[in-house]
């Protein structure tokens, strides 16, 4: 590795670095810096920006936007709401499973934002320590991310796997990343189950509980969304959102089986490509919670998810364009320096994936910076297809906004970010589920299934 190499690659760093601190949409822009010292300073040959990727994050975040507008997301936390309430008991195991399935039907992280109150509340009138179920469930609604047909990570995972020869379809990525962050969250959940001290020895707790004005704070308000009223709008556009999901898969499994004359039925049936599809249905769908399910457009997009899902747009583009402008230049010096490591331990490529993540605070971004770059150093499809879930490290450093938000969230004081910084409520968990889930897909992809994961290989 020459000494330009090493400059260029601190100015790569130093941009993640600072975009991170600022956060939001700094994350992108400010990777513009990086690219311009890289590109006029350095000479570098620019890279080629993500836009296939970019177009479905839009397609897709502006149905999950109008959804939220018409009311259906309500309707949706309603019905998860209900079953919480009814099993308080099982909170700690039934909490993250509410707010993984929500990410992986709406494709982000951010619907924790109306469901945490919730958990939070429920724990406490339970008398359960709230960070137990409060921790699993924030690192739950990240994790949820891969296992998503409509979520960046995932899409972006299928079309860069493609292009390099791998031709594995969204529904055979659920296959892997849906058992295996299953098995993770549920060992984190019983790592959490009897987590810290119970309310009722916990001294902090019982301290803050004899104020007064605390004890009103802690008790006195119920977080519930059940006395929301839901139209049948807002229902009906839970029907058109899950249907479009439904269609989606439908036509990736298009791409999974042949017809006698050895074409895929998509070939047969003239199909475009599958990253088209998903574009097409989604704008349709949100063209018809606009029309017929009462979704104004402008409450769309000052919602929290469409806003959420445009500022990862911004991180994506920045974020990766950076990315493959200097893999890119010195792919070669690249597979000669990694060569041995790649061919000994291909799997170390989840700790690559792990690191990247905590620096750049997106799992799709992730995926499109780094996974044409493992490709090209000659990793497997099937080991990248298994360690999948490692692309979500940012848990390491509390400073995402689901992790802040349920701090802020949990009124007892019990979820906290330590006074070290890296000992806070999410870092068990967090290492848990990823940890398991990562073993347990490679495992999957590599030894259970090898030979059926390896068939996709052009």
């Amino acid at each position: 590795m020459t000494f330009t190499m090493i400059i260029e690659l601190l100015i790569v760093l130093a941009a993640l670095y600072v975009g991170s601190r600022y956060g939001s949409l700094a994350l992108g822009a400010i990777s513009g810096i990086g690219l311009a010292i890289l590109v006029f300073g350095f000479g570098l040959k620019p890279g080629t920006p993500p836009t296939d990727v970019i177009y479905i994050i839009i397609a897709a975040v502006t149905c999950a936007g109008t959804l939220q507008a018409s009311g259906g997301m309500d309707w949706m936390i309603q019905i998860a709401e209900k079953m919480l309430r009814k099993h308080p008991d099982h909170i700690t195991f039934l909490g993250p499973l509410v707010t993984f399935f929500l990410t992986v039907l709406v494709g982000t992280g951010h619907v924790v934002y109306t469901v945490m109150p919730i958990i939070c509340d429920i724990s406490l009138k339970k008398n359960i320590r709230p960070e137990r179920p409060c921790g699993v469930s924030s690192i739950a609604s990240q994790v949820g991310i891969t296992c998503s047909p409509i979520a960046a990570a995932v899409v972006a995972f299928v079309t860069i796997s493609n292009a390099n020869g791998y031709m594995v379809t969204i529904p055979q990525v659920l296959m892997v990343t849906i058992p295996a962050c299953l098995c993770g969250l549920m060992c984190a959940a019983a790592a959490s189950f009897k987590r810290g001290k119970d309310l009722d020895k916990d001294h902090e707790f019982l301290s803050r509980k004899a104020d007064a004005e605390q004890y009103q704070y802690m008790y006195g308000n119920t977080a519930t969304t059940l006395n929301k009223v839901i139209t049948k709008e807002a229902k009906a556009s839970v029907f058109v959102f899950l249907g479009s999901l439904l269609v989606i898969v439908g036509f990736a499994f298009c791409q999974m089986f042949h017809t006698a004359d050895g074409r895929t039925v998509a070939e047969a049936i003239s199909l475009p490509k599958m990253n088209i599809c998903i574009q097409i249905i989604m704008l349709m769908a949100a063209a018809c919670n606009i029309m017929f399910c009462k979704a104004s457009p402008k409450k769309a997009v000052s919602g929290a998810v469409w806003q959420s899902g445009m500022v990862a747009v911004v991180a994506i583009y920045g974020i990766a364009w950076l990315a493959d402008t200097y893999f890119g230049n010195y792919m070669d010096q690249m597979k000669e320096m990694l060569s041995g490591l790649v061919s000994n331990y291909p799997w170390a490529i989840a700790f690559v994936f792990f690191v990247v993540s905590v620096l750049i605070n997106s799992q799709g971004a992730v995926v499109v910076a780094m996974l044409p770059l493992a490709y090209e150093l000659g990793i497997a499809g099937p080991v990248l297809l298994g360690v999948l879930p490692s692309v979500y490290g940012y848990f390491f450093i509390p400073n995402y906004p689901s992790d802040i938000a349920t701090v802020n969230f949990d009124r007892s004081g019990t979820t906290v970010i330590g006074k070290y910084l890296l000992n806070h409520s999410f870092m068990m968990p967090g290492l848990i589920c990823v940890g398991v889930s990562t073993i347990i897909g490679y495992l999957l992809t590599n030894v259970v299934f090898a030979g059926y994961f390896a068939s996709f290989i052009r």
